[in-house]
């Protein structure tokens, strides 16, 4: 495990889960910290005074990382937040940006609430393998690709060329095959406004995006699992973006 990797982890299990935020400020922080998550304020310090109210109000904290990568100075991490005896459980997708020392120095997440559908697939559960880590570059430019030809410009017509037909989908509101996540991206005028950054190793590539869906913005991450040249697995979290008097830190971006 890198030492980005790994600090990123321990901002989450030693920092969040169990409470020792100047640990978090002397080991796994850089000497600064942008941050992007709501209601989070700036720096090193808002990020205390957050999580110092965080711990009094939520005393019981089970956090666990179902997924991690790192792509460079980025590190992606797919996490469900259990909060006192689950009064409230949360998905998070997380891009934690690192110094040359490994250090966190900046942080975008989205924050959605965790359902669980009997007849679905589970909306963070299940398993993980990172394989094929010669193909990440090809992979990353397969979903740009995709991005672009579908969820940008609506070239409908392409969508075979990127999406398996066997496709595992994780979304609560599509089930799982090519047609009906296909079927869900027509009927809900959903339009990529920008694609902010693509991160990736072997077959998983992770996209986080300004997305408008029936005209609604959202903060999105995708995370999809690619095999033989197609998006097989598909993931999503949303937030809608706060108006900007709203904001106590830079923004979702």
């Amino acid at each position: 495990m890198s030492c980005s990797l790994e600090n990123a982890r321990n901002l989450y299990l030693r920092g969040i889960r169990d409470g020792y935020i100047q640990e978090v400020h002397e080991h796994y922080m850089g000497e600064t910290y942008t941050q992007h998550s709501t209601g989070v304020p700036e720096g090193k310090a808002g990020f205390q005074a957050f999580f110092e109210d965080f711990f009094r109000r939520n005393p019981k904290r089970e956090i666990e990382i179902i997924r991690s990568f790192e792509d460079g100075c980025y590190v992606f991490m797919h996490v469900y937040q259990n909060l006192n005896d689950g009064k409230a459980q949360w998905v998070t997708a997380d891009i934690f940006k690192s110094d040359n020392q490994g250090r966190i120095i900046e942080h975008w997440d989205v924050i959605d609430a965790y359902h669980a559908h009997a007849s679905k697939e589970d909306v963070i559960f299940g398993d993980f393998s990172i394989k094929d880590t010669g193909r990440t570059s090809e992979n990353k430019k397969i979903v740009r690709r995709f991005l672009v030809d579908i969820m940008q410009n609506k070239d409908y017509e392409k969508f075979d060329d990127y999406v398996a037909e066997e496709l595992i989908q994780h979304n609560q509101a599509i089930d799982s095959g090519k047609l009906p996540y296909l079927t869900y991206l027509q009927d809900h005028d959903i339009t990529y406004d920008f694609v902010f950054k693509v991160i990736g190793q072997g077959n998983y590539v992770v996209a986080y995006s300004n997305v408008l869906i029936s005209g609604v913005a959202y903060a999105l991450f995708d995370i999809f699992r690619l095999k033989d040249n197609r998006i097989i697995e598909h993931w999503d979290n949303k937030e809608v973006i706060p108006p900007r008097e709203e904001l106590t830190n830079s923004g979702k971006f």
